[in-house]
């Protein structure tokens, strides 16, 4: 008794009323005398709001990401390639790398790397770093 007076509560929400609905009613917003015409109600005319509100953000972001985002990305890279050959020319000045003096904190091996000869780090780059190994 209880199971069925609560199907027959269920069957009366709106909800459950709208999943017998025929297909595309309830979503194309087809009025009750079958016209095809929206119902102008709050909802439809929220969701035009949100529509409009939506178009208008959507050109700011563009707008922005036109006017804003390309143009400082752009004096970005100018400015890291600029950077870049200063610390080129920068590096010309310096000993080679056999030359260069190795501190004893620079590295340190506790146990040998289980990868090429055990000496050099996953990130290894033969011309940046170099290690003096004790002979």
């Amino acid at each position: 008794m209880l199971g069925l007076r609560s199907l027959q509560r269920a069957t009366r929400t709106p909800a459950f009323r709208q999943m017998g609905a025929r297909r595309g009613e309830a979503t194309m917003g087809v009025g009750a005398k079958g016209t095809g015409a929206a119902q102008d109600n709050a909802f439809n005319r929220e969701r035009a709001a949100v529509k409009a509100h939506a178009a208008a953000t959507s050109d700011t972001w563009r707008k922005g990401s036109i006017y804003i985002v390309i143009p400082s990305l752009l004096i970005a890279a100018v400015n890291a390639w600029r950077l870049w050959d200063e610390h080129q020319e920068h590096m010309k000045h310096e000993p080679p790398l056999e030359e260069r003096v190795e501190y004893p904190y620079m590295n340190i091996r506790t146990k040998s790397f289980p990868w090429g000869d055990g000496d050099k780090t996953l990130f290894w780059n033969d011309a940046v770093n170099h290690h003096k190994r004790d002979e």
